[in-house]
């Protein structure tokens, strides 16, 4: 042990100088990267803050539930838009008219067969018969595109024209 004293009392003093040299030049540098990082903290802070001074968690929170509210949203239209086409189906789509004159002493076509169906070919046929002394109606019932009652000439016309017309678009003759 005697001989590691007398090896290093000769240049303990160099050695606690560089030790002291060593300490001060890190101590600099720990509070130059002390300023370093609180001035970058300020400017990420100033970067991430909202328009109304909310820090960016709780931007991100915001938009977060937002996104959440509009998934909700959709879903609930998805159910609501489903809901709606199937009772668009049983909505009456096709449209036949055919206008006709079925006496000689009334001038122009006043009478008139309509048929009305759903997408299915369910709905009605209905008939105007007008004359001078009044205007009856008459209605039949179709089913699959088909009636269970015998129809008129124009009748026939009326429900041929609906069920070859495309659905929303009346079609006349």
């Amino acid at each position: 042990m005697d001989a590691l004293n007398a090896l290093v009392d000769p240049t303990i003093g160099l050695i606690i100088l560089a030790l002291a040299v060593a300490c001060v030049a890190l101590v600099v540098a720990v509070v130059v990267l002390w300023r370093r990082t609180s001035g970058l903290e300020g400017r990420l802070a100033g970067l991430t803050r909202g328009a109304e001074g909310q820090s960016l968690e709780a931007i991100l929170d915001a938009h977060l539930d937002k996104v959440y509210a509009i998934s909700r949203d959709v879903d609930d239209l998805a159910t609501r838009s489903a809901r709606l086409e199937a009772a668009n189906r049983r909505a009456f789509q096709r449209s036949g008219i055919v206008r006709f004159n079925p006496f000689e002493d009334t001038g122009g076509n006043q009478s008139f067969a309509l048929a009305l169906l759903d997408a299915d070919g369910n709905g009605l046929v209905m008939s105007s018969l007008h004359s001078r002394s009044g205007t009856r109606i008459y209605a039949k019932g179709v089913a699959g595109g088909r009636t269970q009652t015998q129809l008129s000439t124009e009748e026939a016309e009326a429900l041929r024209l609906a069920l070859a017309s495309e659905a929303g678009a009346g079609t006349s003759g």
